[in-house]
């Protein structure tokens, strides 16, 4: 397993956390795939979505891998009147990690980031690490310390 700046840093920080790898399938890359390949339930495996709002700018979004954004719900926690999603082509540039590989932890940059209030539910919750194929296994809590995030309804259940 490949070490990535996202375990360094947890590491650092003290943060207890544990890791799965999985092979990836470049033909899916979805999260409900990866949760599958990794042998465990999708609703404790999360992505890492990132959104502009019309005056916030970049936000980073916590949400699980099987539920959908409601980019109105991400707008009202951002303090936000409109927020979509960016493009792709975007990803690596603003975060320095590619689709399938988002984490939130370690970006280029701090951004703001929200964590969709679900995971509360979970004693422990699957992340990227950073590189398609490794995941993070966290406490929701200490994600959310770690990146200063807030809980929020994020998703179109």
């Amino acid at each position: 397993m490949t070490v990535t700046n996202a375990m360094r840093l947890l590491t650092q920080a003290g943060i207890s956390f544990e890791t799965s790898e999985y092979p990836v399938d470049e033909s899916d890359l979805s999260g409900v795939h990866a949760a599958a390949m990794l042998g465990v339930d999708a609703d404790c495996v999360f992505k890492t979505l990132v959104v502009r709002g019309e005056r916030r700018g970049v936000c980073v979004f916590v949400i699980p891998v099987a539920e959908e954004l409601d980019l109105k719900k991400c707008a009202a926690a951002m303090g936000d009147k409109r927020a979509e999603m960016i493009h792709v082509k975007e990803l690596l540039g603003l975060t320095g990690y590619v689709r399938g590989g988002c984490s939130p932890i370690g970006m280029k940059k701090k951004y703001p980031t929200f964590i969709d209030e679900i995971a509360t539910l979970f004693d422990r919750i699957y992340v990227s690490a950073g590189l398609r194929g490794q995941q993070l296994i966290i406490d929701p809590q200490d994600l959310r310390t770690y990146t200063e995030a807030t809980f929020a309804d994020l998703t179109k259940r």
